[in-house]
């Protein structure tokens, strides 16, 4: 990493503290993203369901979707699935994150929210209109040669595979991780998300050890390509950010880059990160926390996220 940014992990973000809650609102409206994103998460999460849907709310799932490492999980599984070079190629050719990136995101949230916690039905149902989206995505990788197809269960099953390792490594590196039992839980718990979007059972991860070793077979075909490279340093570096909001987004970017493996580091070229200390922790939590604030005043997040809480609590109960 760049000596000052070396720096400012070292020192952490606590000499900002006491003006980090001035930054909310500036963040709020930073291109819409809080906004947009909050309203995808409000959107699958229902008020009377009819059932639990496929995970409920004595599952892994539920009990860690309010975790402060989120944004960083997220965005280490951007960044992981960029690295295979026909994932890479089918967002590139095919989606509008130029011109609307944010709108992206927000779609993903929507899915994502509904997938965790709406019922069977609504879940089958948003599953399968991403089958047909997919069905329509195909073409030419000009790096590799290769033809590609967004329904091919290979992609689909990286692009699982990245999203499910980045939480359990975004926990582990910002000091909540899941206990060894609960990790293969969740690992197990997720099948079926990579099953409604089109992935043999049989061929998806159940345990940590079979994601670890699923990862190291894949890791021959991935390279950092023009395309992923791009679309990365956007999302690392957004335009439009003021230096104040710039400064919390470089603390969470950095936690993003620091849990990525090494290999996967060395293709983007980036350094290794300095050793982690308590001070570096607790700054990157506490810019997340001013985050999740902000995430939490947008209408309707509070009452969802009570909603959810609520039907935890009971699960264990009972």
């Amino acid at each position: 990493m760049p000596e000052a940014q070396d720096r400012r992990w070292r020192a952490g973000a606590c000499r900002r503290v006491g003006s980090l809650v001035s930054m909310t609102d500036s963040y709020a409206a930073a291109a819409g993203l809080v906004a947009r994103s909050a309203a995808a998460y409000v959107s699958g999460v229902p008020q009377d369901p009819a059932d639990d849907g496929f995970f409920g709310p004595g599952s892994v799932t539920w009990r860690i979707s309010g975790d402060l490492a989120g944004p960083v999980a997220g965005l280490r599984a951007l960044m992981l699935q960029a690295l295979h070079p026909l994932a890479m190629a089918g967002v590139d050719q095919h989606s509008d994150w130029r011109q609307d990136p944010v709108g992206r995101l927000a779609a993903t949230s929507a899915y994502l929210s509904v997938l965790s916690f709406g019922e069977k039905s609504l879940a089958e149902r948003a599953a399968s209109r991403v089958r047909r989206i997919h069905q329509r995505i195909n073409g030419l990788d000009s790096v590799t040669g290769r033809r590609y197809a967004a329904d091919d269960p290979d992609l689909l099953l990286w692009v699982h595979v990245a999203l499910v390792d980045s939480e359990l490594e975004a926990r582990r590196l910002l000091g909540s991780p899941l206990s060894p039992q609960d990790g293969d839980r969740y690992v197990a718990e997720m099948v079926v998300a990579a099953e409604l979007v089109g992935v043999p059972r049989d061929l998806v991860p159940a345990s940590v050890a079979e994601l670890e070793g699923y990862i190291a077979r894949v890791r021959p075909e991935l390279r950092c390509t023009p395309a992923a490279s791009e679309s990365m340093a956007y999302l690392l570096d957004p335009p439009g950010l003021d230096f104040d909001v710039a400064e919390i987004w470089q603390d969470v970017r950095s936690a993003a880059v620091a849990a990525l493996p090494g290999w996967a580091r060395e293709m983007y070229g980036y350094d290794e990160p300095p050793p982690l200390t308590q001070d570096w922790q607790t700054g990157i939590r506490q810019a997340l926390g001013v985050l999740d604030a902000v995430y939490l005043g947008e209408p309707g997040v509070l009452e969802a996220r009570q909603r959810i809480t609520l039907r935890v609590r009971a699960a264990r109960r009972g």
